[in-house]
């Protein structure tokens, strides 16, 4: 998203309060924000706060005069790569997709040169009245990308189909829409967090792993435009990134069974996911008493599921993870060597584990690339534009 130069619109909606959030995740990301408002969507929220977030002045007024020509329509969209209305009233929708213009933010879509995308925010039964699904779909038949809405509790204390999607959706969802399409037309599958084995009904074998550098790189994939991206996931209550179909698993067995069956269809697999390299060949049927003594049990090993797919006759591009407590260069290269892969990512287990930040060093045929600590998502997409690269 650095230097993407965004006009985000306001419209009048109580969720118009996401819309700052949104503002600040894209100015953090390095956009340049351009804010136009409604003259409604100034009852909920002011220009002052949408200018102190900008850093620029917002605009209000279709007759500015601080727009040298008077068309303030016309200019104000000119340099910007998107239109970004959240949240969009019914209203609002009704305007554009019947081409009707009567305040500077619809003026704007008429007159763009840009792509538009627009998040719904609205009650429940404005949103399924059949006067504003045509207009959905006729704004999707003109090519305008709509985000949301979702279900949920709303302001007028009513539930259901109608909430503004968060402001960390819609700013994934446009960082997809105007990032380079490295992945496009890839398919990728990769795993993410820890696997669970049991050894009674309520205890288990697992490890810290939290499955966001995971998810991280699916949100990075999918922004990529990849065709598809699947994850497989171990035991986490992390949310599925937008675009990203999520198949969950508890063991490793488990998560073997669901990428072979899907593996030969990717393009590229990566497996981030920490599995455990054991199973408790009889875990108890009921809950181990402390009374019983110290329980004993027989591990076997779980199946490489990375080795596994490496092997494959029709495999995919293979991407390997690799968290250490020591030694990282040596033992690193050495498992993918071991493995087979062509690229492998390693980090150090107690730096990374539950954080949101990360440090990874790539190996390939090349050497080693150092990725310096940055949030994950960041390294995700680095570590994505890697993967394009080598392909």
């Amino acid at each position: 998203m650095k230097g993407k130069r965004i006009l985000l619109g306001l419209t009048g909606g109580i969720a118009a309060y996401k819309a700052a959030e949104l503002c600040r995740l894209f100015v953090k990301a390095g956009a340049d924000v351009r804010v136009v408002m409604t003259e409604s969507a100034g009852r909920f929220i002011t220009p002052v706060t949408m200018q102190a977030l900008s850093g620029q002045t917002v605009y209000t007024d279709m007759w500015d005069p601080r727009i040298i020509d008077n068309m303030a329509h016309i200019e104000l969209s000119r340099d910007r790569e998107a239109i970004v209305v959240a949240p969009a009233t019914a209203d609002f929708l009704a305007k554009v997709a019947n081409g009707l213009g009567d305040d500077l933010l619809s003026t704007l879509c008429l007159a763009r040169e840009c792509p538009l995308v627009v998040a719904p925010a609205m009650n429940r039964q404005m949103w399924d009245n059949p006067a504003t699904r045509r207009n959905v779909e006729t704004l999707r038949a003109d090519g305008v990308t709509i985000l949301g809405p979702a279900a949920g509790d709303q302001a007028c204390g009513e539930t259901g189909m109608g909430r503004m999607l968060e402001a960390e959706e819609i700013f994934a969802e446009v960082a997809a829409t105007l990032g380079p399409k490295l992945l496009a037309g890839k398919r990728v599958l990769l795993t993410a967090g820890p696997t669970f084995e049991p050894i009674d009904t309520v205890r288990g074998l697992t490890n810290l792993s939290s499955g966001k550098m995971g998810f991280a790189v699916a949100q990075a994939a999918a922004e990529a435009g990849a065709a598809e991206v699947t994850v497989v996931a171990g035991p986490t209550q992390l949310p599925t990134p937008p675009g990203v179909v999520r198949v969950d698993v508890t063991t490793a067995r488990d998560m073997y069974g669901a990428v072979m069956a899907r593996a030969t269809g990717a393009d590229v697999f990566i497996g981030v996911a920490a599995v455990a390299d054991y199973h408790v060949v009889q875990p108890k049927g009921h809950k181990m008493k402390k009374g019983d003594g110290p329980p004993s049990f027989e591990l076997a090993e779980n199946p490489d599921i990375l080795a596994a797919v490496a092997a494959l006759e029709k495999r995919p591009f293979c991407v390997g993870f690799a968290a250490e407590t020591e030694n990282l260069v040596e033992y690193a290269q050495a498992k993918r060597k071991k493995k087979k892969i062509p690229l492998l990512a390693a980090n150090l287990a107690h730096a990374a584990f539950g954080r949101d930040d990360n440090a990874l060093t790539l190996f390939d045929d090349a050497g080693e690339h150092v990725l310096e600590r940055a949030p994950k998502i960041v390294l995700a997409r680095r570590l994505v534009a890697h993967i394009a690269r080598m392909l």
